[in-house]
């Protein structure tokens, strides 16, 4: 049977730029090895599989290589994909139950707002090599259930950065967030997101790492909302709502392709 594919460009208004998710509507369930092989085909950081369940959709999320906990862009594109196809009505909220509970997205003045759980993390000692690793001295570094948290000098260190993948993969995380605050007044701080461990050398921007980034900036900074700026080379901007244990990330997606899984 066929399956409705589409693929979507996340966290930014216009096409070829910020982060592509593949979505996949599924009829019916589906085995894992199954849905891992067609994240493979796709080889994007994130394939997200949809199927109706109850009061919303169940949401899986996988690389080209393992399943993940969570995913910010890929579940704003399954937002979008659901909106756009009639799926859901576009005034109506998207409840996506998946591995880090509830998860809901509505629409509000042109952007997607995502509700997720903040993951804040806590300053730590810096991994063995880690500068080594980054080509730039540490800041800052701290670590949550997921990621390292590394703060540079400046934004254009971030920028400039050129990374040893596979040092990085050494190190026992999902993925490495690599911050500063932002040159630009328009954004509070700027990332990169590296995670070849995860199948995954840069992405190109990561939602749930603004989990965490977000917290920590909006505590630096005094601020409760906050606009960021991720500067990988396909780039995109996520709109921050702190509130209290929970962080709505902001953006904007753009459909790039729609088929058929044979």
């Amino acid at each position: 049977m066929p399956h409705s594919l589409h693929q979507v460009d996340a966290f930014t208004g216009e096409p070829f730029t910020g982060n592509p998710a593949a979505v996949c509507l599924l009829p019916a369930p589906r085995e894992d090895a199954w849905m891992q092989a067609v994240a493979a085909e796709m080889n994007l950081s994130e394939t997200a599989f949809l199927l109706a369940e109850g009061d919303g959709w169940r949401l899986r999320w996988f690389t080209p290589t393992t399943e993940v906990e969570l995913c910010g862009h890929a579940t704003l594109a399954s937002a979008h994909v659901l909106w756009e196809t009639g799926a859901l009505d576009a005034a109506y909220t998207a409840r996506f139950h998946t591995r880090s509970g509830l998860l809901t997205a509505r629409r509000d003045n042109g952007l997607i707002w995502l509700d997720f759980p903040a993951l804040p993390q806590t300053p730590d000692a810096p991994p063995p090599g880690l500068a080594e690793a980054l080509g730039a001295a540490p800041v800052y570094v701290g670590r949550n259930r997921m990621d390292l948290v590394v703060e540079l000098a400046d934004e254009a260190t971030v920028r400039g950065l050129r990374p040893d993948h596979a040092r990085l993969r050494q190190l026992p995380v999902r993925g490495v967030a690599v911050t500063a605050r932002s040159a630009d007044p328009a954004f509070a701080f700027v990332s990169r997101f590296f995670a070849p461990g995860s199948g995954i050398a840069e992405d190109p921007v990561t939602g749930s790492a603004h989990c965490c980034l977000g917290p920590l900036w909006g505590e630096r900074l005094g601020l409760t909302d906050l606009t960021a700026r991720q500067v990988s080379a396909r780039g995109g901007t996520v709109h921050l709502r702190l509130r209290g244990d929970r962080v709505r990330l902001g953006g904007e997606a753009v459909t790039v392709l729609r088929g058929e899984l044979a």
